[in-house]
């Protein structure tokens, strides 16, 4: 069963910085795109950054670009989303999220809180 575990959110002050991860297992990890989804209260989850399977490729949300970094480590079967320059409409949970034969997989996500 494709498992995805988020870890690394937190409350942070505006101007902030936070690195989530996403451990991926039990499936090839190094042949799929990876993606970061958010959503928050009262909102539509939303893409927010992708990066390809080989890690050479990525794209983020307007909303984040600049200021967001995707990376994966294909040899720890990992994602991560290196977030600087945070502000409080980054305040969401943030879900890890990978398509396999047009099924997606999301994991528990993990909050991140973007306040003084």
């Amino acid at each position: 069963q494709v498992q995805l575990v988020e870890s690394g959110g937190g409350l942070v002050q505006p101007g902030g910085s936070l690195r989530l991860s996403c451990a991926a297992s039990s499936f090839t990890f190094s042949s799929y795109a990876m993606s970061w989804y958010r959503q928050a209260p009262g909102k539509k989850r939303e893409l927010v950054a992708t990066v390809t399977s080989a890690g050479g490729s990525t794209n983020y949300a307007n909303s984040v670009k600049g200021r967001f970094t995707i990376s994966r480590d294909n040899a720890k079967n990992t994602v991560y989303l290196q977030m600087n320059s945070l502000k409080p409409e980054d305040t969401a949970k943030y879900y890890c999220n990978v398509q396999i034969m047009g099924r997606a997989y999301w994991g528990q996500g993990t909050q991140v809180t973007v306040s003084s």
